[in-house]
């Protein structure tokens, strides 16, 4: 109602504290010359002041206040122009909260009280028409901060929405991109793959059937034809959802060990809830570095290690298979994503083979607030 928040800053309290006790030593100032002042016009005075400290946040009681206070202070004592401040500061509060109507009251009521204690007519006139010149200053300005204000807050709510706007459309481009490469891997790969498939397929079954021995060249060709099949699905899936598949680095070891692959999790430190960015990157690096041991590793066996540190979070996948130091490392696509996922999280990758044999996986993502 009063077109302020409630809640005040403890900064602005003060700077509105800092304001009223200026505003009241000027008018006690110029009261402490006159000798018809007298106690109770200095309590008035105070009043009247003193309510300026809460104009944030009930501006129209203020106003009231201060302008009965100074109005009877005026009918009291007789004062000069400047008893008008206090009233003047509460008159453009009121109009930069909206209240133009309550404005303009006070405003006349003072006035009518200040026009009936001059000696004479000429000075009667003269000091009530700056007053009242002061007095509708207070108010233009008041509505005019009151504008600048609209005006700045409608600007920025046009620039939030042309940023929602600008995101949104960024994402629609990327799903509509995402779909148009979903269907052009359906249709180039998958018919290709499949003929491979089964034709693979098709010529093991015939070798069988006439009692021959299968070319483990032939029988490599179907199995990876089924792999490239699964891997298609599941890259076609991913690019035709909106948000990444996640899960845990536990389901995942329950997948490798059903798939054969002899595999250990090990849990150390605090577990706690992550960032889903950083929940996501755990999960897409356990699934690589499992998904490269089974693929390379053969017969191995493979430890996932998760430490949860203060600050950190350290994911170790080791294994005991087939490379070697002395092997150089091409690193592939797995590898290379899996680098520009921890990289842009902030943490460290580190890959290569293992002194003793097999090949070890050490990432370091910084923990973030579980969201």
């Amino acid at each position: 109602m009063s077109g302020y928040p409630v809640d005040v800053t403890p900064r602005r309290r003060l700077a509105d504290a800092s304001l009223a006790v200026v505003i009241g030593a000027l008018v006690m100032t110029v009261a402490a010359f006159d000798a018809d002042t007298t106690a109770v016009d200095d309590a008035l005075i105070a009043l009247a002041s003193a309510a300026l400290a809460f104009y944030q946040t009930a501006p129209r009681a203020v106003l009231a206040v201060a302008t009965v206070a100074e109005a009877a202070y005026v009918l009291h004592a007789h004062p000069g122009p400047v008893a008008g401040l206090p009233v003047l500061a509460a008159m453009h509060t009121a109009a930069r909260a909206g209240h133009r109507g309550w404005a303009a009251g006070a405003g006349g009521l003072f006035l009518a009280a200040y026009f009936a204690t001059g000696p004479t007519t000429q000075q009667v006139v003269e000091r009530t028409a700056l007053i009242a010149g002061w007095f509708l200053c207070a108010v233009v300005t008041g509505l005019a901060d009151r504008n600048w204000q609209a005006y700045l807050r409608q600007t920025e709510q046009r620039a939030l929405e042309a940023e929602r706007t600008r995101e949104e459309a960024a994402l629609r481009r990327a799903g509509e991109e995402r779909l148009r490469i979903a269907r052009e891997l359906h249709d180039s790969l998958t018919h290709s793959i499949s003929i491979v498939k089964l034709q693979a397929g098709v010529a093991v079954h015939l070798a069988r059937k006439r009692g021959e021995e299968v070319p483990p060249a032939l029988l490599a060709i179907q199995e990876a034809g089924g792999e490239a099949m699964r891997e298609l699905r599941a890259t076609l899936e991913i690019l035709r959802t909106t948000e990444e598949p996640t899960g845990t680095p536990e389901l995942l070891v329950e997948r490798a060990c059903a798939a054969g692959l002899a595999v250990e999790l090990a849990v150390t430190g605090e577990e706690r809830p992550l960032a889903a960015t950083v929940d996501r990157a755990v999960y897409r690096i356990v699934q690589e570095a499992l998904t490269n041991a089974a693929r390379h590793a053969g017969p191995a066996k493979v430890s996932v290690q998760l430490d949860y540190g203060d600050e950190d979070l350290t994911i170790s996948v080791e294994d005991d298979g087939a490379a070697r130091p002395d092997c150089p490392l091409k690193p592939g696509i797995g590898l290379t994503g899996m680098r520009e996922r921890v990289t842009a999280l902030g943490g460290t990758l580190h890959t290569a083979p293992r002194a003793e044999g097999g090949f070890a996986v050490r990432a370091e993502l910084p923990l973030g607030e579980a969201g």
